[in-house]
């Protein structure tokens, strides 16, 4: 029986990572996760709003949590900055009832809903470790990725409850998805360090030195590849690196994709992308 969940696509995939709308929709439905889109959801904020107003991030967040709500569903998505964001703002009304009833009274004014606290959030990557299970994964696979692979999780998905069961500190669930697709899991030690989302805005320099350290490191532990959980900093690794280069004076070039790319190539979902990504580790990784 497929596993119903309320789609939240992040800020980014339904928009400028056109590759994640793509594949995240034919890997979910290969693992039996049906996927219904929140029509109408907002952006979570990526903490960018509540800099400015944290109550009007938190009551956009909370219209999605009662979207969710209504549907009796738990919400995904394939965003690891956008899982983070969400949950922070779910617990923090979760754990102010007074808070919960202003949010819900301008809910209910603007757009007729209330929200009572009951949904919960998760990251793609999560749900298929602990409840699609990794020995299931395995069955589904046509493509054998065989490259060696390093994970970036990101900062924002690393807390606890956030992350499901995986170590706050020292996470492995996206090594442990790397494996089981035929890939050869590469583990970096600056896999939860930020690289640079929101401030590429205001401090360029820094964020991509931030970029450059991941992306390095990636590069001299001997990966032919970088996966991001987050569409966020997949952006950032992959659109900025000849820049982070520039910038940090580090060997910054290998192919950067997402994990919903990760999952469908493996899968026998877009095989001419798969070629493709081929050719890119063949000449960029070198």
């Amino acid at each position: 029986m497929p596993m119903d969940y309320a789609y939240h696509p992040g800020n980014v995939a339904h928009s400028s990572a056109q590759e994640v709308a793509d594949t995240v929709f034919p890997a979910a439905k290969t693992l039996g996760i049906n996927l219904i889109p929140l029509k109408g959801a907002t952006s979570c904020g990526a903490g960018i709003i509540s800099q400015a107003n944290r109550r009007l991030q938190m009551t956009l967040n909370a219209r999605t949590f009662a979207m969710a709500e209504n549907l009796g569903l738990e919400i995904v998505t394939p965003c690891a900055t956008t899982a983070g964001t969400l949950f922070e703002d779910l617990n923090s009304l979760r754990s102010d009832p007074n808070l919960l009833s202003e949010v819900n009274n301008v809910l209910m004014e603007t757009c007729g809903m209330t929200f009572s606290g009951e949904t919960e959030v998760r990251h793609l990557l999560h749900v298929i470790v602990e409840e699609v299970g990794l020995d299931k994964l395995g069955k589904f696979v046509k493509n054998p990725i065989g490259f060696s692979i390093s994970g970036y999780y990101g900062p924002n998905i690393q807390r606890e409850g956030a992350c499901g069961k995986d170590d706050v500190f020292q996470p492995n669930y996206l090594e442990s998805v790397i494996q089981v697709l035929g890939g050869k899991p590469v583990s970096l030690s600056y896999r939860t360090q930020s690289v640079g989302v929101p401030s590429l805005l205001s401090e360029e320099s820094t964020a991509l030195k931030q970029a450059a350290a991941v992306l390095s490191e990636a590069k001299n532990e001997g990966a032919e590849m970088l996966v991001s959980i987050c569409t966020l900093s997949h952006g950032v690794l992959d659109v900025y690196q000849v820049k982070a280069g520039k910038v940090s004076g580090e060997n910054t070039s290998i192919p950067v994709i997402h994990f919903t790319e990760l999952l469908a190539f493996s899968m026998g979902h877009f095989n001419t992308r798969l070629a493709q990504l081929k050719t890119r580790i063949s000449v960029i990784g070198n």
